[in-house]
């Protein structure tokens, strides 16, 4: 598998399971969700870097974990253009995006240990 799709899938994933542990969390259909996932790709790809850039200082005070502040805000700019989905604040994205992070290195060692 791709780096890319093995980060869909585990965007889509993450999304779809804190769904059912946080109320919040609101998937009006899984069209959306689909869409919230190449969304959240496309704003990983153009956006994250420029804000990485910006936020070095804050990252390198914090030995790397602004970055997952970082990716907490990408989600949630995310929300902002999906329509029919909500993730309920900050802390649901930071959730998230530590989730999305953990799931996408269990994809990556699965994918090597399969190679």
């Amino acid at each position: 598998m791709t780096k890319l799709f093995m980060k869909y899938i585990s965007i889509i994933l993450t999304i779809y399971l804190l769904s059912f542990a946080l109320h919040t969390i609101q998937i009006g259909s899984i069209p959306s969700l689909l869409i919230m996932g190449l969304v959240l790709l496309v704003v990983n790809l153009v956006l994250k870097p420029i804000l990485l850039l910006i936020t070095l200082p804050f990252s390198l005070l914090t030995l790397g974990f602004f970055s997952l502040i970082v990716n907490a805000w990408t989600i949630m700019i995310a929300d902002y253009f999906v329509t029919n989905i909500s993730m309920g604040g900050f802390l649901n994205s930071l959730l998230a995006a530590f989730f999305i992070v953990i799931f996408n290195h269990l994809l990556k060692d699965m994918n090597k240990v399969s190679n």
